[in-house]
């Protein structure tokens, strides 16, 4: 099973410090075209949270895990954009109670995207997606978005075995 990280089931593990955070936009595994969303934090080493199973706790790695993230799950980084929360204290306290109780994945409506948007709001930042794929959940260029979708409409034809 390739790496996704770790649960954290125990305090003091990681040292959270949510002041300045990045979304982290992903590939996808598979014929997973919308990406993946992490959630990632520089202080003391950083950091990297996630949401990625149907039902399951969030899992973390640190900076020095992230090239095998993507080596086993054959990702490659697509886009980071970085923000600074007004409130961290808030937003720690609520990855807290995320990092504790299991998750409930629910493809588009509630996924990576929701899992980032929850912890961004909650320290007052002010970025959300106006997308739940997380391909076009960051500042995408409009070419980008044109490929994309381009992409989405060729594995539909595949799929459904139209040309």
């Amino acid at each position: 099973m390739p790496y996704e990280g770790e649960e954290l089931d125990s305090c003091g593990v990681v040292a959270l410090d949510l002041t300045t955070v990045a979304v982290v936009a992903v590939s996808g595994t598979g014929p997973n075209i919308c990406g993946h969303l992490l959630l990632y934090t520089p202080a003391n080493g950083g950091y990297y949270f996630h949401v990625s199973r149907v039902y399951a706790y969030p899992y973390y790695f640190s900076s020095n895990s992230y090239n095998r993230y993507l080596s086993e799950n054959g990702k490659r980084e697509l886009r980071r954009r970085h923000l600074q929360l007004p409130d961290p204290r808030a937003a720690e306290m609520y990855m807290e109670r995320m990092l504790s109780d299991e998750w409930f994945w629910g493809v588009l409506p509630h996924n990576c995207v929701a899992f980032c948007e929850g912890v961004i709001r909650a320290g007052g930042g002010e970025w959300n997606s106006y997308s739940n794929c997380p391909v076009l959940a960051t500042d995408v260029p409009q070419s980008a978005i044109n490929q994309f979708l381009q992409s989405l409409e060729a594995e539909i034809y595949q799929l459904y075995g139209a040309y």
